[in-house]
């Protein structure tokens, strides 16, 4: 009950807090964006302090009454000091490597300071996600996991960045919002069929297309002027042309039209199963999706993020046209 409650108060605050709307990176933390309001301990604290007033001033009590006033300082120096520890803070980029549905996304936040004041204490949040923050001077990246559940762009809430440092009587804390949505791979089918076979098909490739560069070679007539390497060529004073070692191996062709017999979901786990399937037998492979046009015949990561990508941005079942 008190944790509900607790989460319909910071929901009301966040609304009411700046950013209203998501904003573009790099950004950074003026004195307008950060707040701050007495922990509990911080409650406590003031009203020992109150009891220690009225005490010393319904004894006469002088030193009792300048130890009060000493710790009222002191308190009210936190504050300004929480504050700062916000304050000018900036957030420059975010990035995150893609995972599979299900999995816990690590998001990565690249901080900076414009001053030489060692920041510490710093929590990041996002939902019912929390990190702590490493003290640093100057520039730092923290890291913050998220839970997935579905496909496709996942748009990112407010991040609170907050502090209770140096004494711990004062919570301040500013709000982040960033305008950029992580990746999420579908979730590749735990159970199903071998790679479908290539047949006798192989890929065919040029001289000078392939997977991997194997070396550079002379010009020759008849090269196509997209292979050849001008930064070596300018070292050398003469023409070099890279030569890529071609890709072995029969062509696995993922096709969404063979899995008629399949769910709209069901498909895009199957193939999201048969792109790691062909990656990990280092077999080259095609595949093809209603709407796009075909991707491959080729391996590696920067295959294997397109194709991810394209079955993880496909359009859900009842939104299809």
């Amino acid at each position: 009950m008190r944790k509900g409650l607790r989460a319909r108060i910071d929901a009301l605050i966040a609304t009411l807090a700046r950013p209203r709307d998501p904003e573009s990176l790099p950004l950074r933390l003026d004195r307008r964006r950060v707040y701050v309001l007495p922990t509990r301990f911080g409650l406590f604290f003031a009203a020992l302090l109150l009891a220690m007033l009225l005490g010393a001033l319904n004894y006469n009590n002088n030193p009792a009454l300048l130890l009060a006033l000493l710790l009222a300082s002191a308190g009210l120096a936190s504050l300004i000091a929480a504050h700062l520890q916000l304050s000018g803070l900036g957030v420059e980029s975010l990035s995150a490597e893609p995972v599979a549905a299900g999995q816990t996304i690590r998001l990565q936040l690249a901080l900076s300071a414009n001053d030489r004041r060692l920041r510490r204490g710093l929590q990041l949040r996002l939902d019912e996600a929390e990190s702590p923050v490493t003290p640093f001077i100057g520039q730092a990246v923290a890291s913050l996991s998220i839970a997935t559940s579905r496909r496709g762009w996942l748009p990112l809430g407010r991040i609170r960045i907050s502090t209770t440092q140096p004494l711990g009587l004062a919570l301040a804390w500013a709000w982040v919002w960033p305008d950029a949505p992580l990746l999420v791979y579908p979730a590749p089918e735990m159970q199903g069929p071998p790679l479908p076979s290539g047949g006798d098909h192989r890929v065919a490739r040029a001289e000078s297309v392939g997977d991997e560069m194997h070396h550079l070679r002379d010009y020759r007539s008849g090269d196509p002027i997209r292979s050849i390497a001008w930064k070596p060529s300018a070292r050398r004073d003469t023409l070099l042309v890279r030569e890529y070692e071609p890709l072995r191996g029969d062509l696995v062709e993922l096709d969404w039209r063979s899995l008629s017999g399949l769910d709209h979901e069901r498909k895009i786990a199957r193939l999201a199963r048969w792109v790691e399937l062909a990656e990990r037998a280092q077999r080259p492979y095609r595949l093809r999706v209603p709407g796009q046009p075909p991707l491959g015949p080729a391996m590696g990561p920067a295959h294997r993020h397109m194709c991810l990508r394209a079955l993880a941005l496909l359009p859900e079942a009842g939104a299809r046209t």
